[in-house]
């Protein structure tokens, strides 16, 4: 029994100290930590694609390739990939040929398009686009959600030509996932809006 209680008192200071350096601030768990991705600033650089159109793209962008190229009608595809982002923009461009009616009918398209993700969309915002020195008329829609393609956007000189583009990712479509790349991208899409000259 001697020998119990020398244990006792032996282990009663330890223990006595540890209860009172757990009674002090209450522990607060440190906060999740998220992933902070750095893309690097834009350089632009004018395409050097035989297109009726020229822009100003990203050099981030490592490929530019002509797809569905109708001769007949005067329509090119333009893909412009940006792999190290798993995203691509797609660009489909249209002749007018003066024809008001071609006109009203790839404008309704456009807005066709842009309606099929209204389902899943938490909001559209739509931003008119003008330049009458270079004659660009447009719009850039905004896509916020869990949508496939969170930007897209028409620009059209009224006459001649009518070119459309839409984002899209290589990946589902998580909105906070894919935020920073659409965001970078979409600035990427409003440059080359601004850099648009007919030829």
């Amino acid at each position: 029994m001697l020998m119990i209680l020398k244990k006792l008192f032996k282990i009663l200071p330890i223990l006595g100290v540890t209860i009172l350096m757990s009674c002090g601030d209450n522990y607060v768990p440190k906060p999740k930590a998220y992933l902070r991705l750095d893309y690097p600033k834009a350089n632009y650089v004018k395409t050097e694609v035989e297109i009726p159109f020229s822009f100003e793209v990203n050099t981030l962008a490592t490929r530019i390739s002509k797809v569905n190229v109708d001769a007949t009608t005067k329509s090119y595809g333009l893909n412009i990939g940006y792999p190290g982002l798993k995203g691509t923009i797609f660009l489909t461009y249209k002749a007018v040929n003066g024809d008001k009616k071609n006109l009203a009918g790839f404008l309704r398209d456009a807005r066709k398009f842009t309606e099929k993700h209204m389902q899943k969309a938490d909001e559209i915002p739509e931003y008119p686009y003008i330049n009458n020195e270079e004659k660009v008329y447009g719009s850039f829609i905004e896509v916020k959600g869990n949508v496939a393609s969170p930007a897209q956007f028409y620009v059209t000189d009224s006459v001649n030509h009518f070119l459309t583009g839409s984002l899209y990712f290589y990946a589902r479509p998580n909105y906070d996932s894919i935020l920073p790349a659409a965001d970078y991208l979409q600035k990427d899409i409003k440059h080359l809006m601004a850099t648009i000259e007919w030829k």
